[in-house]
């Protein structure tokens, strides 16, 4: 079967062209923009064309440039793990839990560590949600705890299992040095070590978390940019009664 490349594009469908932005130690000056240009060189770009330069001060500029490239890729080669579960809005979701657990289930949530952005974790779980779909406080069949952010990994897990949580939701937007990863980690060795990891599950989200990097973490799921309420909630609920049809 032939192979149906696709490549970046700028002006010409896979015309190969990119815009890149990166900083150098350098002041602005054609010596700092020639070695930007350089730097693109050496990473087997063409057509390089180095459009705009901003002094950030402190012999520190920004670079915008363009360049093409000949690679490309195949999307029907392309395997991605993802969350598979069928998602559904509010009200179909209240309605399963209903009817497949037949009982509230609790999901505990928060921005663990340092990280102090709250934004995506009430996005899941506030009432208002986002983008027209509601937050888990929302749904008749969740009990929604969401503690904010910089909690220690100990209090989450000691919350989660005061409540008996069925899922704990941690949200991590800053991600400077893999900062995210360490925390991430952290609680998953903790929840380990305290026996807690097989009584509930373990989700995670922010704009560097992908499904596959969850589950490499001994997460159950990740989630994104781009997901919502309605993708946790639905993936909770079906999961949960998957786990009760087994038992």
């Amino acid at each position: 079967m032939k192979k149906e490349l696709i490549r970046p594009y700028g002006d010409t469908l896979n015309d190969g062209k990119i815009q890149f932005s990166f900083s150098l130690p350098i002041g602005p000056g054609e010596i700092g923009k020639e070695a930007a240009r350089i730097i693109l060189k050496q990473l087997g770009l063409e057509d390089i064309e180095i459009c705009g330069m901003r002094d950030l001060k402190g012999g520190f500029t920004q670079f915008i440039a363009y360049a093409s490239t000949s690679a490309g890729v195949d999307p029907a080669e392309i395997k991605v793990k993802t969350v598979d579960t069928p998602v559904m809005d509010m009200e179909a979701t209240d309605e399963f839990i209903a009817s497949h657990l037949g009982r509230e289930i609790t999901v505990v949530g928060a921005c663990i560590e340092s990280d102090a952005h709250t934004v995506g974790i009430d996005a899941i779980m506030n009432m208002k949600g986002y983008n027209h779909r509601y937050g888990l406080e929302r749904y008749q069949y969740i009990n929604a705890i969401n503690l904010g952010a910089q909690v220690a990994s100990e209090d989450l897990l000691r919350r989660a299992r005061d409540e008996k949580a069925d899922a704990i939701l941690v949200s991590q937007v800053v991600t400077q040095k893999n900062i995210h990863i360490k925390n991430l980690t952290k609680l998953i060795e903790l929840a380990e070590a305290e026996g807690l990891r097989s009584q509930m599950l373990f989700i995670c989200g922010g704009p560097r978390i992908s499904h596959e990097l969850a589950i490499e973490l001994g997460y159950d799921a990740g989630f994104g940019t781009g997901s919502y309420s309605t993708d946790v909630a639905s993936y909770i609920a079906i999961t949960l009664a998957g786990q009760r049809a087994k038992a």
